[in-house]
């Protein structure tokens, strides 16, 4: 007997699932920033950055309720701080900014400085941002 069944088709149409990471708070459907581990042999829980890949036994959270996390009574709470987020800049950066951008507005003083030639003894041609250094061979 020959089938007339056609190719199977999924049962979930693909525009329900998101490729956005949710919350895993009950009736929460914000997407996720945080991811938060139980370490059960230290009474610690760990809420570091979203990890790379949903795991079974990890809970992802939204920013509120990564905020508002609280551990059992007499565990610890470790939040691991995102090397990603930007650092707010303090006055040492600024100053250092400041100085970098009057140096490279003074580039005709330096060329005139190393002799008409360029700066660093290693370096023979410049072509844009591109250097043509010397071996140190030689």
């Amino acid at each position: 007997m020959e089938s007339r069944r056609g190719p199977l088709k999924s049962a979930v149409p693909s525009n329900v699932v998101s490729p956005v990471r949710r919350c895993s708070r009950t009736a929460c459907g914000r997407p996720a920033v945080a991811t938060l581990t139980y370490v059960y042999a230290d009474s610690t829980a760990v809420l570091g950055p979203l990890a790379t890949y949903a795991e079974p036994h990890c809970y992802d959270l939204c920013a509120e309720h990564s905020e508002r996390l609280t551990a059992p009574r007499g565990w610890e709470v470790v939040r691991l701080l995102d090397g990603s987020a930007p650092a707010r800049p303090s006055g040492d950066d600024l100053e250092a900014l400041a100085n970098a951008v009057r140096e490279a507005a003074r580039p005709q003083e330096r060329a005139a400085q190393a002799g008409g030639r360029a700066a660093d003894p290693m370096e023979v041609a410049r072509r844009g941002h591109l250097r043509i250094l010397r071996s140190p061979d030689n």
